[in-house]
């Protein structure tokens, strides 16, 4: 049986007067989800939420229906959850693209994506954007998600780069709700008991190394961990928004597994 200790924080920082980051944490669902919006005044607040909105909505959806909606797309290598949770992310595309080019205050908004679910035996990973995803596997860190931005698609060196500044260490290759349709990288395998997960936006990337987001986050609850990690961005400089959310994963045997393993350890 799948159990799911989780926790939230999101953080406007020291410098930004707006929250574009949004989240959510979805236990009943086994859903989890950051979100960077992007865009003028309120624009990114507005696509951040959207995206968040979208693909909580359809996974409501597709547990009261039993069923994607019927344009959705299924590639028959992947696994059921793989497919509904690339299909929410499309989802979530067509709705923030829609509303960008029918409200002219909205033109050009979009938005990141990082976004975990869970089965009882796998985790699906999904993200768009250069929000992170981290795994935490006995005292290692690996990054499950693929940064899509100009400097780690071309391998430049950020620093010595003749255009190089906030802007431009930013720059996203890909992003939700730019175009009519998006490509989002994922993962599906499986974890194990005891496994810990980050998801983040960047102002806790740019801020916190993974060595260290390694250190804060092997122990500890969850609600302390978002605190530690948003406090040592702000700490930093707080330049941007910070959302974490952390999870720490485990598996309990139901009662007929227990009455199985107890059996079986009495047997010659």
């Amino acid at each position: 049986m799948l159990m799911i200790d989780s926790a939230g924080l999101s953080d406007v920082g020291r410098k930004r007067r707006e929250n574009q980051d949004c989240f959510c944490v979805e236990d009943n669902l086994n859903l989890y989800v950051v979100a960077d919006g992007m865009g003028g005044h309120l624009a990114g607040e507005v696509a951040g939420r959207m995206v968040v909105d979208a693909i909580r909505n359809y996974f409501i959806a597709l547990n009261d229906n039993h069923n994607d909606p019927p344009r959705a797309k299924h590639e028959s290598s992947l696994s059921s959850k793989a497919n509904h949770l690339l299909n929410a992310v499309a989802y979530a595309n067509a709705q923030v693209y829609q509303e960008s080019m029918e409200k002219p205050d909205y033109r050009g908004m979009g938005s990141t994506v990082a976004a975990l679910l869970f089965t009882p035996d796998t985790f699906v990973a999904a993200n768009v954007g250069d929000s992170s995803i981290y795994l935490i596997h006995e005292n290692t860190i690996e990054q499950l998600s693929v940064p899509h931005t100009v400097i780690a698609e071309t391998d430049l060196a950020a620093e010595t780069h003749p255009l190089y500044g906030p802007d431009f260490q930013h720059l996203l290759t890909r992003g939700i709700g730019i175009e009519d349709e998006v490509k989002p990288d994922f993962c599906e395998s499986p974890y194990y008991d005891g496994d810990r997960f980050i998801i983040c936006s960047d102002g806790l990337s740019d801020k916190v190394p993974p060595q260290e987001i390694l250190k804060i986050a092997s122990e500890g609850a969850p609600r302390k961990i978002c605190r530690t990690l948003v406090d040592m961005a702000n700490d930093r400089g707080g330049d941007d928004n910070t959302t974490v959310v952390a999870l720490v994963v485990g598996k309990k045997m139901g009662l007929w597994q227990r009455v199985r393993q107890i059996v079986t350890e009495f047997l010659p």
